[in-house]
Protein backbone atom coordinates (compact mmCIF):
# COMPACT_ATOMS: atom_id res chain seq x y z
CA UNK A 1 0.00 0.00 0.00
CA UNK A 2 1.27 3.70 -0.76
CA UNK A 3 0.25 6.76 0.29
CA UNK A 4 2.13 10.00 0.31
CA UNK A 5 3.63 9.59 3.65
CA UNK A 6 4.37 5.86 3.91
CA UNK A 7 4.95 3.00 1.59
CA UNK A 8 4.34 -0.91 3.39
CA UNK A 9 7.43 -2.55 1.80
CA UNK A 10 6.56 -5.63 3.62
CA UNK A 11 4.19 -7.89 5.70
CA UNK A 12 4.82 -11.30 7.52
CA UNK A 13 2.64 -13.33 9.94
CA UNK A 14 4.29 -14.02 13.54
CA UNK A 15 1.38 -15.57 15.19
CA UNK A 16 -2.05 -16.35 13.90
CA UNK A 17 -4.76 -18.17 16.47
CA UNK A 18 -7.31 -16.61 18.00
CA UNK A 19 -5.67 -13.38 17.21
CA UNK A 20 -3.10 -12.48 14.87
CA UNK A 21 0.29 -10.81 15.14
CA UNK A 22 2.32 -9.56 11.59
CA UNK A 23 5.49 -7.49 11.57
CA UNK A 24 4.63 -4.87 8.93
CA UNK A 25 8.02 -2.91 7.38
CA UNK A 26 7.28 0.56 6.18
CA UNK A 27 8.95 3.72 4.85
CA UNK A 28 7.31 6.91 6.17
CA UNK A 29 8.53 10.18 5.16
CA UNK A 30 8.06 13.13 7.73
CA UNK A 31 6.63 16.61 7.28
CA UNK A 32 10.55 17.86 7.18
CA UNK A 33 10.75 15.02 3.83
CA UNK A 34 12.97 13.08 6.13
CA UNK A 35 12.21 9.34 5.07
CA UNK A 36 12.61 6.43 7.26
CA UNK A 37 12.64 2.79 8.14
CA UNK A 38 9.70 1.42 10.52
CA UNK A 39 9.12 -1.76 11.73
CA UNK A 40 5.30 -2.34 13.53
CA UNK A 41 3.47 -5.08 14.90
CA UNK A 42 0.08 -5.50 14.99
CA UNK A 43 -2.25 -7.74 16.13
CA UNK A 44 -5.89 -8.12 14.60
CA UNK A 45 -8.52 -10.13 16.73
CA UNK A 46 -11.27 -8.38 14.50
CA UNK A 47 -13.35 -5.80 15.32
CA UNK A 48 -16.26 -5.41 17.89
CA UNK A 49 -19.22 -3.78 19.24
CA UNK A 50 -19.98 -2.44 22.84
CA UNK A 51 -23.45 -1.20 24.31
CA UNK A 52 -24.25 0.40 27.64
CA UNK A 53 -27.64 -0.89 28.74
CA UNK A 54 -29.67 1.76 30.93
CA UNK A 55 -33.10 2.38 31.89
CA UNK A 56 -34.73 5.57 32.98
CA UNK A 57 -37.29 4.61 35.13
CA UNK A 58 -35.17 2.82 37.54
CA UNK A 59 -32.09 5.21 37.27
CA UNK A 60 -29.80 1.48 36.34
CA UNK A 61 -27.55 0.41 34.19
CA UNK A 62 -26.26 -2.90 33.74
CA UNK A 63 -22.47 -3.98 33.58
CA UNK A 64 -20.80 -7.47 33.27
CA UNK A 65 -17.80 -8.08 35.98
CA UNK A 66 -15.24 -10.72 34.11
CA UNK A 67 -11.79 -12.08 34.17
CA UNK A 68 -9.53 -10.67 31.79
CA UNK A 69 -6.07 -12.08 31.86
CA UNK A 70 -4.11 -9.22 30.67
CA UNK A 71 -5.71 -6.88 32.78
CA UNK A 72 -4.27 -8.79 35.64
CA UNK A 73 -1.16 -8.99 34.37
CA UNK A 74 -0.86 -5.44 33.86
CA UNK A 75 -1.44 -4.90 37.86
CA UNK A 76 -5.37 -5.07 38.49
CA UNK A 77 -5.68 -6.49 41.71
CA UNK A 78 -7.68 -9.54 40.53
CA UNK A 79 -8.33 -9.47 37.16
CA UNK A 80 -11.95 -8.88 37.17
CA UNK A 81 -13.07 -5.43 35.25
CA UNK A 82 -16.55 -3.82 34.87
CA UNK A 83 -17.66 -3.48 31.58
CA UNK A 84 -20.34 -2.79 29.36
CA UNK A 85 -21.62 -5.72 27.28
CA UNK A 86 -19.50 -6.06 24.70
CA UNK A 87 -18.35 -8.67 21.87
CA UNK A 88 -16.40 -9.37 18.29
CA UNK A 89 -18.47 -8.83 15.21
CA UNK A 90 -17.73 -11.98 13.62
CA UNK A 91 -18.71 -11.02 10.00
CA UNK A 92 -22.30 -9.34 11.15
CA UNK A 93 -22.71 -5.92 11.28
CA UNK A 94 -22.26 -4.14 14.53
CA UNK A 95 -26.09 -3.48 15.20
CA UNK A 96 -26.80 -7.38 14.85
CA UNK A 97 -23.58 -8.40 16.63
CA UNK A 98 -24.41 -6.51 19.90
CA UNK A 99 -27.91 -7.47 19.73
CA UNK A 100 -26.76 -10.90 19.87
CA UNK A 101 -23.92 -10.51 22.11
CA UNK A 102 -26.45 -8.84 25.12
CA UNK A 103 -28.74 -12.19 24.73
CA UNK A 104 -25.98 -14.44 24.97
CA UNK A 105 -24.59 -12.40 27.49
CA UNK A 106 -27.29 -10.93 29.83
CA UNK A 107 -30.28 -12.49 28.31
CA UNK A 108 -32.06 -9.49 27.73
CA UNK A 109 -33.58 -8.03 24.42
CA UNK A 110 -32.65 -4.47 23.87
CA UNK A 111 -34.94 -1.56 22.88
CA UNK A 112 -33.42 1.71 21.24
CA UNK A 113 -30.10 0.55 20.50
CA UNK A 114 -28.49 4.32 19.33
CA UNK A 115 -24.80 4.30 17.99
CA UNK A 116 -22.70 7.03 19.59
CA UNK A 117 -19.61 6.67 17.44
CA UNK A 118 -16.94 4.04 16.55
CA UNK A 119 -13.45 4.12 18.37
CA UNK A 120 -9.81 2.23 18.30
CA UNK A 121 -9.01 1.49 21.77
CA UNK A 122 -5.39 0.78 21.21
CA UNK A 123 -4.70 1.64 17.53
CA UNK A 124 -0.42 1.50 18.34
CA UNK A 125 -0.73 -2.00 18.15
CA UNK A 126 -4.45 -3.26 17.56
CA UNK A 127 -6.36 -2.67 14.00
CA UNK A 128 -9.82 -3.48 16.56
CA UNK A 129 -12.39 -1.01 15.89
CA UNK A 130 -15.07 -1.12 18.53
CA UNK A 131 -18.26 0.30 17.63
CA UNK A 132 -20.21 2.05 20.48
CA UNK A 133 -23.70 1.99 21.73
CA UNK A 134 -26.05 2.87 24.13
CA UNK A 135 -29.42 0.93 24.42
CA UNK A 136 -32.47 0.43 27.01
CA UNK A 137 -33.23 -2.70 28.53
CA UNK A 138 -36.60 -3.69 30.47
CA UNK A 139 -35.91 -4.32 34.21
CA UNK A 140 -38.61 -6.97 34.72
CA UNK A 141 -36.47 -9.29 32.13
CA UNK A 142 -33.08 -8.56 33.99
CA UNK A 143 -31.60 -11.22 35.98
CA UNK A 144 -28.44 -10.60 37.89
CA UNK A 145 -25.98 -13.34 38.95
CA UNK A 146 -23.61 -15.32 37.01
CA UNK A 147 -23.86 -16.99 33.32
CA UNK A 148 -21.48 -19.33 31.66
CA UNK A 149 -20.68 -19.59 28.30
CA UNK A 150 -18.39 -22.75 28.14
CA UNK A 151 -17.89 -22.57 23.92
CA UNK A 152 -16.11 -19.29 24.65
CA UNK A 153 -14.85 -20.11 28.22
CA UNK A 154 -16.79 -17.01 29.66
CA UNK A 155 -18.26 -16.77 33.14
CA UNK A 156 -20.01 -13.56 33.50
CA UNK A 157 -21.44 -11.72 36.69
CA UNK A 158 -24.60 -9.58 35.14
CA UNK A 159 -24.85 -6.70 37.56
CA UNK A 160 -27.41 -4.03 38.14
CA UNK A 161 -26.54 -0.74 39.71
CA UNK A 162 -27.94 2.66 40.67
CA UNK A 163 -26.81 5.71 38.16
CA UNK A 164 -25.41 6.90 41.60
CA UNK A 165 -23.04 3.73 41.62
CA UNK A 166 -22.06 4.40 38.37
CA UNK A 167 -20.59 7.73 39.08
CA UNK A 168 -19.06 6.62 42.09
CA UNK A 169 -17.17 3.65 40.33
CA UNK A 170 -16.29 6.21 38.05
CA UNK A 171 -15.11 8.47 40.74
CA UNK A 172 -13.20 6.33 42.71
CA UNK A 173 -11.37 5.44 39.45
CA UNK A 174 -12.82 1.92 39.40
CA UNK A 175 -13.53 1.44 35.86
CA UNK A 176 -10.39 0.82 33.83
CA UNK A 177 -11.95 -0.60 30.51
CA UNK A 178 -11.72 2.13 28.31
CA UNK A 179 -15.04 1.33 26.22
CA UNK A 180 -16.75 1.31 29.37
CA UNK A 181 -15.78 4.17 30.89
CA UNK A 182 -16.13 6.16 27.43
CA UNK A 183 -20.18 4.88 27.26
CA UNK A 184 -20.53 6.10 31.00
CA UNK A 185 -19.09 9.58 29.98
CA UNK A 186 -20.97 9.64 27.11
CA UNK A 187 -23.97 8.96 29.03
CA UNK A 188 -23.52 11.39 32.05
CA UNK A 189 -22.35 14.37 29.51
CA UNK A 190 -25.84 13.68 27.79
CA UNK A 191 -28.02 13.34 30.70
CA UNK A 192 -28.94 10.01 30.58
CA UNK A 193 -27.09 9.24 33.72
CA UNK A 194 -27.82 12.04 35.77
Amino acid sequence: MKTNKFLILSEEILYKGWSQLKRYTLDFVFENGKKERMIREIYNSGNGAAVLLYNLEVQQIVLLRQFRLAAWLSGNSDGFLLEVCAGMLDSMQPEDAIIKEVAEETGLAIENLQKIGAVYATPGAHEEKVHLYIAEYNPDTLTVGFRQNPEEQEEIEVLAMSFDEAKTLIKNEKIEDAKTLLLLQHAIIHGIIC
